[in-house]
Formats: structure tokens, C-alpha cells, sequence
């Protein structure tokens, strides 16, 4: 039986974790998170009876109280409903679906109760890497990788300890915009950003494939994840979406890993972890394939990719500094209030005025995303 609790289980990677708890049948889940879909997450609840749930506010939380009364569920709300369910009894592995920096104290609580970790919160290693992996050692817990990407990596070196990588081919699909000019993309519509060709994904991460910026979060997230050098990653261009990553090895081997593009595959594989289980849904099939492309990243129309290596290359809290301004940008987009290409202007000014710190704490890279924030509030 596993034993797992769920940050963000209304949202696109925690109902698909969902999705595999409930097809594979051994699955526990003793605390579930969400935002403000109260109405998923109460017939979350009802069907897989969790002993606790949270949402963030204390509003939601009454009345969701009123709707699950018949049931012997605590509700909570804030940012200590999150943290008591990371670090509750019961489960052994906490899912950090969750998205934003709003992940990252309760992925440090889930730690410190020695739960491991199956990360899909990219911004917890993005902004926090350099407090987090020192943390994983101390307390001897492990963290397993639920992007397709990493996931992919991850089980391209899994046995191969012993040999050294060379370089990380991490795979992109390019996004909805891939071939078009700047000059196509000045009249974008937030629909138009939210249609993906290959990937089914929560909006926000959806419109960070099409700016690239998601593809740069991910060159962070590596390097803390695999212990490598930015020099030892690689983004490629892949637009099928098949092939998920890759590993050079010293020798010139390159082994990677192909499927369909189905998030279950690599949320399985975390949960179940050295274990595979048979799990539903197409197969890749070659012949219907026919081929599989590669293409050079486009860092001149996509800038956000540009800017994410820049941002990882300063380190310190520049990364922070990068990955707010891209949630509040990102934000006002979908509300209507940016024009797709005003992404990346609002990153590039954030970087280049916000106040840089070489070596910031937990409080300092919260503080920093409050500094952003204001930041464009006061200017967009």
C-alpha cells in the first residue's frame, strides 16, 4: 500500500495522480490540497477519504466544512493546511503539485517530516535548489521527478551510477508557436496561447511552453535535480513530443526515453519508484510515427528561454527574481491586462531593476517574490 498526500489536487498533474491511485487501487491518500475548486475537491474527498483536506481560504474552508460534515475529514485553509498536510502522519510521500512559489515552505515541512518527495513543483528547486538538495541529504528522504522531462532523465541514468554524464539533451516541444516571428506573435490571444498541440496542462504552465519560459524553469531544475553544470544541458527542440529527454554518457552513448505524451506515465513511475505497473492508454506506435525531428531552439522570438539561462547562470535570488515576475506576467495575461510578448518584457525589467542577492535564505527568496510583485504592480 502507498501512502501519499497530494498538494494542488484539483489541478492538472494532482488529478491525474488521482487518475492513477484510482487504477491501480493500492493507493492511500491521506490529505488533499486545493486552491479554490471546492466543488472538485469535495467529490475528491468523497471518493477517496482523505483525513484531511486544505484550501487556501479560511471562506472556502467554512463552507466546505458544511458540504463533508457527514464525513470524518479535518478541513483546513492557509499556508498551515498545506504545511500540516505535507507533514501529517500517515503518508511516506508527499505529490507537490501545487503551482508557484506557494510550494515551497510546505515542500521544506515535508522534508524536515521525512516524507519524500514527488516533485511537479518546478519552482521549489527553480528558486529554493540550493537550500533543498542540502536538505534531502540531511534528512534522507528522496526526491523523484514527475515532469516528463525529468522523469525521463531520471530514468535514463537509473542504473548507470557508476558512469559519468555528460550532457543532458533536455527535450522541447517547441510549443503553439513554434516557426512563427515575433512580428506573428504581437497580436496573440490568450486562447490562442492556451492550445498546445501535444501537452494537456494547468494554463499557467500551458502559456509558459508557448513563451519557452517553462523550458528554461526546467534548465534549472536539472541542474539541481542531476548535480550537472548548465554547460552539461542542452535544450532540443523535439515537436513530436516523443522522445522526453535524453542523457549523453562520457562514452557517446545517448540513451533516451520515448513514450506517448501522457503525464500518468512518469507520475506512475514516482509513485511506484524502482517498481513499473501496467498502466492504461496508447501505446507509441513507430510506423503511425513515421519520424521524429529535432530543431535548434528559437532564443531570439522566444526570449523567455534566453532569460532563464541568463537568470540560472547569476543564480542567487536572480531565478526568484524570474520566476515571479513570470507568475504575475502570466497572470495578467490571462486576464487581459499583457500582450503575450509582455512576458518577457516584464522579466527582463524585473531582472535588470529588482535587488539582487548572492546567497539568499527561505525568507529572502519570499521576500524577494513579494519585492517583484509590488514591483510590477507599481509599473504594469
Amino acid at each position: 500500500m502507498k501512502n501519499i498526500a497530494i498538494l494542488g489536487s484539483t489541478g492538472s498533474i494532482g488529478t491525474q495522480t488521482l487518475a492513477v491511485a484510482r487504477e491501480q487501487g493500492d493507493i492511500k491518500v491521506w490529505a488533499l490540497t486545493a486552491g479554490k475548486n471546492i466543488d472538485l475537491l469535495e467529490q475528491q474527498i468523497r471518493e477517496f477519504g482523505p483525513k484531511l483536506a486544505a484550501v487556501w481560504d479560511e471562506a472556502d474552508a467554512a463552507r466546505l466544512r458544511l458540504r463533508v460534515k457527514d464525513l470524518p475529514v479535518r478541513i483546513e485553509s492557509g499556508m498551515d493546511g498545506l504545511i500540516d498536510a505535507a507533514s501529517m502522519p500517515g503518508p511516506d510521500m508527499i505529490v507537490t503539485a501545487i503551482v508557484g512559489m506557494i510550494g515551497l515552505r510546505p515542500t521544506v515541512a515535508a522534508i524536515r517530516a521525512k516524507k519524500d518527495i514527488a516533485l511537479a513543483n518546478k519552482e521549489t528547486l527553480v528558486t529554493a535548489g540550493h537550500l533543498i538538495m542540502p536538505l534531502i541529504s540531511e534528512y534522507g528522504v528522496s526526491i523523484l521527478p514527475v515532469d516528463s522531462e525529468h522523469s525521463a532523465i531520471f530514468q535514463a541514468i537509473n542504473g548507470e551510477a557508476e558512469n559519468q554524464v555528460s550532457k543532458i539533451l533536455l527535450t522541447a516541444s517547441g510549443g503553439p508557436f513554434r516557426g512563427k516571428t515575433r512580428g506573428q506573435l504581437a497580436h496573440i490571444r490568450v486562447e490562442d496561447a492556451l492550445c498546445h498541440p501535444n501537452w494537456s496542462m494547468g494554463k499557467k504552465i500551458t502559456v509558459d511552453s508557448a513563451t519557452m519560459v517553462n523550458k528554461g524553469l526546467e534548465v534549472m531544475e536539472a541542474k539541481w535535480l542531476f548535480g550537472v553544470e548548465l554547460g552539461q544541458i542542452q535544450v532540443v527542440v523535439q515537436p513530436q513530443s516523443v522522445i522526453h529527454s535524453m542523457v549523453e554518457f562520457e562514452d557517446g552513448s545517448i540513451i533516451a526515453q520515448l513514450g506517448t505524451p501522457d503525464m500518468r506515465l512518469p507520475i506512475q513511475y514516482a509513485l511506484y519508484y524502482p517498481y513499473r505497473r501496467p498502466l492504461s492508454g496508447k501505446r507509441l506506435d513507430f510506423f503511425a510515427l513515421g519520424n521524429i525531428s529535432f530543431e535548434k531552439p528559437d532564443t531570439d522570438t522566444f526570449e523567455g528561454l534566453a532569460l532563464a539561462w541568463r537568470a540560472a547562470g547569476r543564480g542567487g535570488n536572480m531565478p526568484t527574481i524570474l520566476n515571479a515576475a513570470n507568475e504575475r506576467a502570466v497572470a495578467k495575461f490571462l486576464d487581459g491586462k499583457l500582450k503575450f510578448l509582455e512576458i518577457t518584457q516584464v522579466i527582463h525589467e524585473c531582472m535588470e531593476n529588482c535587488h539582487y542577492i548572492e546567497h539568499p535564505s527561505l525568507d529572502e527568496i519570499l521576500e524577494t517574490e513579494q519585492a517583484v510583485y509590488e514591483w510590477i504592480e507599481s509599473r504594469w
